[in-house]
């Protein structure tokens, strides 16, 4: 059995195959009907879902102010809608825009646990308006109908993107979305896509390793590599003319050749996985290969080795071996010291742009046969 809510609403032309609705909810009402889609990834290693999770420190704060007394809450509620609903327009009543009709909104909850709807702005809102004392209060709601998740993950984007939103959710959540973006999103979409490659493909030396935002509680722990430094390497590579993977990109329409791209730093990191076997895989207290300093500074290097490297040719292998494994013994990556910082331990490389540059110059010197003082 199925019950129905039902409220008026105004629908707007906005987009003709998109149908966009405004409505008023009660606030208890939001999550009968929607649900919050947190990102997470099924066993195949594909993305579900798109938002963050709860933020419990703002909802207390929302909670709070919704208990007060003569509240004002204008801020819509987002809600991506399947098919599911229904509208019945009022042909004896009209508004002054030709492109908007009003009636009833029917929507549909259903007892199967399958919600009509999922909010893509609002969570923290919403999780506040089912804790607090006033659950009759009237919200504005805005709907959008479509049964594409693509859609969804792309509105959540568009949406928060001048609000606080982790880094790291943005990043993931890029490779899936095929619709129009801005300019400082685009950047980082070819690097996310190759970020979720080499995560996932078991022949990639980085199968396993890289640490996302879905990355569960239980695999943190073997997955020892932040996706923000390796994705940093890649987009330095690809947008910068020394760099190795930049000749992958058509900079007239900007569209890269990501199978090669993907070869060039299989090649170049599975021989950085053979020749130092100590400090691969393990987590970055015990490693700063996997480190971020460590990370970013093999990239850097990555970009002289593999510009003088023949990518199809036979002996590629060998020459990136070859080219490394004389620097193997200036390393420190998990005991000893490093001779170019004053001899500081090992782990005292950070992750900052100044550790970062002091020892990628190093790396680089060693690679050049630049005698080192």
């Amino acid at each position: 059995m199925t019950d129905i809510i039902k409220t008026n609403a105004i629908t707007v032309k906005q987009n003709s195959d998109i149908p966009l609705f405004s409505f008023f909810l009660k606030g208890e009402d939001i999550l009968k009907i929607a649900d919050i889609s947190r990102l997470r990834k099924n066993k195949e290693g594909a993305l579900l879902g798109y938002q963050r999770g709860e933020v419990l420190n703002h909802i207390n704060e929302i909670v709070t102010f919704l208990d007060s007394e003569k509240i004002l809450f204008p801020n819509a509620i987002i809600l991506a809608m399947t098919s599911d609903i229904k509208f019945k327009k009022n042909t004896d009543m009209s508004v002054g825009n030709s492109d908007s009709d009003l009636g009833i909104l029917e929507i549909p909850i259903k007892k199967n646990g399958l919600k009509p709807a999922w909010i893509v702005d609002g969570q923290q809102r919403t999780m506040a308006l089912s804790k607090c004392n006033n659950p009759d209060i009237l919200i504005p709601v805005i709907g959008f109908v479509s049964d594409d998740i693509e859609v969804h993950r792309s509105q959540f984007l568009l949406i928060n993107k001048v609000k606080p939103l982790p880094s790291g959710l943005i990043n993931e959540l890029l490779p899936s979305i095929k619709t129009v973006l801005p300019a400082s999103l685009v950047r980082n979409q070819i690097p996310s896509t190759i970020c979720d490659i080499l995560c996932s493909d078991s022949k990639s030396p980085f199968f396993g390793l890289i640490r996302r935002t879905s990355t569960s509680n239980e695999i943190k722990k073997t997955h020892v590599i932040t996706d923000s430094s390796l994705l940093q390497t890649i987009r330095n590579s690809l947008s910068s003319v020394h760099g190795c993977l930049y000749q992958y990109r058509n900079i007239a329409n900007n569209e890269v050749d990501i199978e090669n791209c993907i070869k060039v730093i299989n090649l170049y990191w599975g021989e950085v996985k053979k020749i130092f076997p100590e400090a691969w895989g393990k987590d970055t207290r015990s490693s700063r290969l996997m480190h971020g300093v460590g990370i970013k500074a093999m990239g850097n290097l990555m970009d002289r080795v593999m510009n003088n490297i023949h990518l199809n040719h036979p002996n590629a292998k060998n020459d990136i071996h070859n080219t490394i494994v004389p620097l193997r013994d200036y390393c420190a990556w998990t005991e000893g010291t490093w001779k170019f910082m004053n001899n500081i331990p090992w782990n005292q490389l950070q992750n900052t742009p100044r550790d970062v540059k002091l020892l990628s110059n190093y790396l680089i010197r060693l690679y050049a046969g630049i005698e080192l003082t």
